[in-house]
């Protein structure tokens, strides 16, 4: 699949014989902060300073949300337009009507960064400070912001920045991990020993920031490999024009800051120069891997990764901007890379990839089951698809109409207010194809699909299951029980959703499913799976 707007898919198909939200909630004495950063949509991407401010202020807010929301939902911001609509807004306005989840909390409306960071200082233990020459280090900074509870802040001693106002006026919060040298010259230099350790750089001033959190929280086993993020780092600011407005991604970093996971922007391929050209070939990618494999280790076999955000392909990396490779190859080489380590992605693509407050709506109550039963012979019989001896009537044509593929949180949450809620919905059979791992970051969104659902919208799983890996790289090249592992974690999610159809799987150029694979599909989807490498007409046992 390539991830470029609106992807409408009509196909046929012959079907085939985790960590869940929870309710619990802050004291009801203690407001929700609404914050509203609104004002941000407008922004002049030709304004440097204007710029800075606003990547300053997301940055900020977001590892402050991830922190603050860990444990129960007290920040909300107001923020991911599209068309003119909030879209933050939209999601709060349903879920504060009377009856539902919000609506008989208090709120504490606030429009200013620094007064938010003042309001929660307790939860805050000092912050990071990170390097504006160095784009690697803002990624950094997201991923020890989470481990740390730090508030990650860019160094400017302008007055009126961002870290004026909190590191030498208002709280004045203690800088306790430095990025960057404290006269703000780069501490990263691609160059001798990367600072504290005993590692010799890579060669790459962008690579060794990275390199420095293996070693600093992965190696001595701090972190626990579950989740990471792939959004673009600080050089976004230089190329904000060729993307949408919001696709700095920052405000999606709070989910992971919450889950204190991995951060990352690095390039899958091995076989070119990046936006670091200095470095030696492939040491992205060699960096990347490392990354991958440690996160593996830290999880043991226990669960298959969990990784948000999508290669950042209109701004590094393809031939967009003057790369070697193609969009939608580059999805498929990364999709391969972290399927070889068990590990999906909830696949935050340019279009619609900004999604705000998942550390918020991870608190949302779902259901413990959302049943939805296979069709009956009886009711295909009265619907006129079966004649009277139950034979299939084939003087008649049929298609599946697949509606999706909804893979990616942000995308969901961006796009359901308006197609959702389209009057023609429900006239016509359709099958959505919705990713059940999404309930992760945007459970309001799977659960208002369910309890308003028409009797012609039926659920199934989008690509590849739950959660965006392909199992066919899995089977060849991952370590042993991983197939098991995969089987379990997507057994688990179909379960609670009354799945029992997987829409379709890429296999993109890696090798076809074979005989675990398809064992494990039957067992969790045994209704039907559409993979990218079959004969078109077939039966598995």
């Amino acid at each position: 699949m390539s991830h470029l707007p609106h992807i409408w898919f009509v196909g046929c198909c012959l079907l085939l014989s985790s960590l869940s939200a929870d309710a619990r909630q802050v004291k009801a004495s203690e407001p929700i902060v609404y914050l509203d950063l609104t004002r941000f949509q407008q922004v002049d991407y030709t304004d440097s300073l204007a710029l800075l401010d606003l990547w300053d202020a997301l940055h900020a807010v977001s590892t402050l949300q991830g922190i603050v929301n860990r444990q129960s939902p007290r920040l909300y911001i107001d923020y991911v337009g599209l068309d003119g609509r909030s879209i933050d807004a939209w999601w709060w306005d349903m879920y504060r009507a009377p009856g539902q989840w919000l609506a008989r909390r208090d709120t504490l409306r606030l429009t200013d960064v620094a007064e938010a960071v003042r309001y929660f200082s307790r939860d805050l233990r000092g912050a990071v400070i990170y390097d504006s020459s160095t784009p690697s280090t803002s990624n950094v900074a997201s991923a020890v912001a989470g481990m740390d509870d730090l508030l990650a802040l860019r160094y400017d001693r302008r007055p009126g920045s961002l870290y004026s106002q909190l590191m030498t006026d208002g709280p004045r919060l203690e800088a306790k991990v430095w990025l960057v040298n404290t006269d703000g010259t780069p501490l990263f230099t691609g160059q001798g020993i990367i600072p504290g350790t005993d590692r010799p750089s890579s060669g790459s001033c962008k690579c060794d920031p990275y390199l420095w959190y293996i070693e600093h929280y992965m190696k001595t086993n701090r972190a626990d490999g579950l989740y990471g993020g792939y959004y673009i780092d600080q050089h976004w600011r230089s190329v904000a024009s060729r993307g949408p407005a919001n696709h700095h991604t920052l405000t999606n970093h709070d989910f992971f800051v919450a889950r204190r996971g991995f951060f990352f922007d690095l390039s899958p391929w091995e076989d070119e120069a990046t936006d670091d050209p200095s470095q030696p070939t492939g040491t992205d990618y060699q960096t990347l891997c490392e990354l991958l494999s440690q996160a593996h280790r830290l999880r043991d076999g226990k669960a298959p990764g969990y990784i948000g955000g999508f290669p950042a392909w209109a701004y590094k990396y393809t031939t967009h901007v003057g790369g070697q490779h193609q969009d939608v190859a580059t999805e498929w080489h990364f999709a391969e890379l972290i399927s070889r380590y068990l590990t999906f992605k909830d696949a935050d693509a340019i279009g619609y990839g900004a999604m705000a407050n998942a550390s918020f709506w991870q608190h949302f109550p779902l259901r413990s089951r959302y049943r939805q039963p296979w069709t009956t012979t009886r009711r295909l019989r009265q619907q006129g698809y079966l004649l009277a001896d139950d034979e299939v009537d084939t003087s008649r044509n049929y298609v599946t109409i697949y509606v999706g593929d909804f893979d990616a949180s942000s995308w969901i949450t961006q796009r359901m207010p308006d197609l959702w809620d389209d009057t023609a919905r429900g006239q016509l059979p359709m099958m959505w194809c919705v990713s059940p791992v999404l309930a992760e970051r945007a459970p309001m969104v799977l659960h208002y699909l369910r309890t308003s659902a028409s009797p012609n919208d039926y659920f199934a799983a989008a690509d590849n299951g739950a959660g965006y890996l392909m199992p066919g790289i899995v089977e060849a090249e991952g370590s042993e029980g991983d197939i098991d592992v995969w089987e379990r974690h997507c057994k688990s999610h179909y379960r609670r959703w009354g799945l029992t159809v997987t829409g379709f799987i890429i296999d993109g150029t890696g090798p076809a499913m074979g005989t675990r694979s398809l064992d494990a599909y039957a067992h969790f989807s045994p209704n039907g799976i559409v993979p990218q490498k079959a004969e078109p007409l077939s039966l598995y046992k």
